[in-house]
C-alpha cells in the first residue's frame, strides 16, 4: 500500500507503539491525546517476550535496561505463613526459552520510553489536549472529531483510547460491563522505608483466601509495587484515579503475615488507589472499512495474566505489518483484525479464568492445584512463544 495518513486517537502505551511502528514504516501519523501533557498514571506492569520482541525492535533495548527489573523467580506464597507453595524460575529460563527476557517496568517509565522514540521519528506527530469524541468516513477517508469542535483527516484511524473509548462505542455500540466481584488496590513503596529484608529482587504472588497480592520491584529495584485484588460486593467506578482510605486497605488484608503488613504500613496513606475489576467479552468485530480498535479499546482484559499492555504492543505492531502488507486501508484493517481477535479473545477469556486459581480457601486444596498445574509450562505453549514481528498475516 502506498503510504496513507493513520490518526490515532490516545497517546498511551498501545497507540505509542502503533504510532513508532507505522513511522518507522513510513506512514504519516497523528496522534491525539486527551490530556495536557504527556505521562501515565499507574504503578507497575510486567512484560514478558511477546511484547518485548516488539520494543526491542523499535531500538528500546538499552533505555529498558536502565530502569527495568528481571525477575528472578516467581513466588506462589500462602498468605499467613508466607510459605512457599510454588515456584517459577523467570529470569534466565523466561529469555532461553523465548528469545528476550521478562520485565518489571514502572508504567511512568516504559510510556517515557515510548513516547520519546515516536518525537524522536516525527517531533509534531502528538497533539495534546485533543480529546476525541467519535468519526465520520467515506470512501476519501475518515475524520476524527474531537472535543472543541475541530477534526483531522486522514485514511485511517485507530482507536487506543481505552475502556471508555469513544469510538469503541461509536464502532461497537455500549458493551456491557460485568462486574467481577473483586476490585485491584494499587500503591508503590519506595524501598528506603522497607525492611532490608522485605523481599529479594523476585515477584511474589500471595494467595488467601478470596484475595490475593502481587508484590514486584520497579525502577532498577527501588520502588516496590502491590497490586492487591480482594473480594469486594459494591460495584465502583473503574477509574485508576479513586483514592481509598489507607484503613479500608489495611483491613482488607487483616491477618495476613507481617511482610505484607510491612508493606501496607510503609506506603503513603494518601496515596492508595482502588478500582473496581469489571468483565466484558471478547467482541466479533471491531473495525469498520476505515476505523479500528486497539488495546483496551478492542479487548478489555483483567489483570491476572499480566498481559493488557503487552497486548496492546503486540497490536500496535501487527498493525503495522498489516496496513504496509495490503493493497487499501480496508484490507489491511481487515488482516489486522484477523490476526489479533483470536489470541485477544482467548487473553481476555483465560485471565478471567486466572483470578480463581489464587484465591482457593482451603490450604491444602491449593497445594494440590499448584503440584497439578504446571503455570509456567502452560503459559509458554500458548502465550510468551507468540511473536507478533514474525506470525502470519492473510
Amino acid at each position: 500500500m502506498a503510504k496513507k495518513k493513520i490518526l490515532i486517537a490516545g497517546a498511551g502505551i498501545g497507540g505509542l507503539t502503533a504510532a513508532a511502528s507505522l513511522l518507522r514504516k513510513g506512514f504519516e501519523v497523528q496522534v491525539f491525546e486527551q490530556a495536557p501533557k504527556l505521562g501515565e498514571i499507574g504503578a507497575g506492569i510486567q512484560q514478558s517476550a511477546n511484547s518485548v520482541r516488539v520494543l526491542y525492535d523499535l531500538g528500546l533495548k538499552a533505555e529498558l535496561e536502565k530502569v527495568a527489573v528481571r525477575p528472578r523467580d516467581y513466588e506462589f506464597r500462602r498468605y499467613d505463613t508466607g510459605e512457599i507453595l510454588h515456584t517459577i524460575p523467570f529470569s534466565e529460563v523466561h529469555e532461553k526459552n523465548h528469545g528476550a527476557p521478562y520485565y518489571h517496568l514502572h508504567r511512568a517509565d516504559i510510556h517515557r520510553i515510548l513516547a520519546d522514540k515516536v518525537l524522536s521519528l516525527d517531533p509534531n506527530c502528538i497533539t495534546l489536549n485533543a480529546k476525541a469524541t467519535g468519526f465520520s468516513e467515506d470512501a476519501n477517508g475518515v475524520t476524527l472529531k474531537l472535543a472543541d469542535g475541530s477534526s483531522a483527516h486522514g485514511d485511517a484511524l485507530v482507536g487506543s483510547d481505552g475502556i471508555k473509548s469513544a469510538i469503541r462505542t461509536q464502532i461497537v455500540g455500549e458493551t456491557k460491563a460485568n462486574y467481577t466481584g473483586y476490585v485491584a488496590w494499587r500503591l508503590t513503596v519506595p524501598r528506603e522505608k522497607l525492611p532490608k529484608d522485605i523481599m529479594e529482587l523476585v515477584g511474589a504472588v500471595w494467595c488467601g483466601p478470596k484475595n490475593h497480592a502481587v508484590i514486584y520491584w520497579l525502577c532498577s529495584g527501588n520502588l516496590l509495587n502491590f497490586v492487591g485484588c480482594p473480594a469486594h460486593e459494591a460495584w465502583e467506578d473503574e477509574s485508576w484515579n479513586q483514592v481509598r482510605p489507607w484503613e479500608e486497605l489495611k483491613t482488607a488484608y487483616a491477618g495476613w503475615h507481617p511482610k505484607v503488613q510491612a508493606i501496607l504500613d510503609a506506603v503513603d496513606h494518601t496515596q492508595c488507589y482502588r478500582w473496581a475489576l469489571n468483565n466484558r467479552a471478547p467482541i466479533n468485530n471491531w473495525s469498520t472499512a476505515r476505523a479500528t480498535l486497539l488495546g483496551d479499546a478492542a479487548h478489555p482484559t483483567l489483570p491476572f495474566l499480566a498481559q493488557g499492555a503487552a497486548m496492546a504492543i503486540e497490536d500496535g505492531a501487527v498493525l503495522a505489518r498489516a496496513l504496509e502488507g495490503s493493497d487499501s486501508v480496508a484490507d489491511g484493517l481487515q488482516v489486522y483484525q484477523r490476526a489479533r481477535m483470536e489470541r485477544t479473545a482467548k487473553v481476555v477469556t483465560e485471565s478471567t479464568a486466572q483470578a480463581g486459581i489464587y484465591q482457593i480457601a482451603d490450604e491444602a486444596e491449593m497445594k494440590r492445584m499448584f503440584e497439578q498445574k504446571n503455570l509456567a509450562k502452560e503459559r509458554s505453549l500458548w502465550l510468551y512463544n507468540y511473536d507478533p514481528l514474525t506470525v502470519p498475516l492473510h
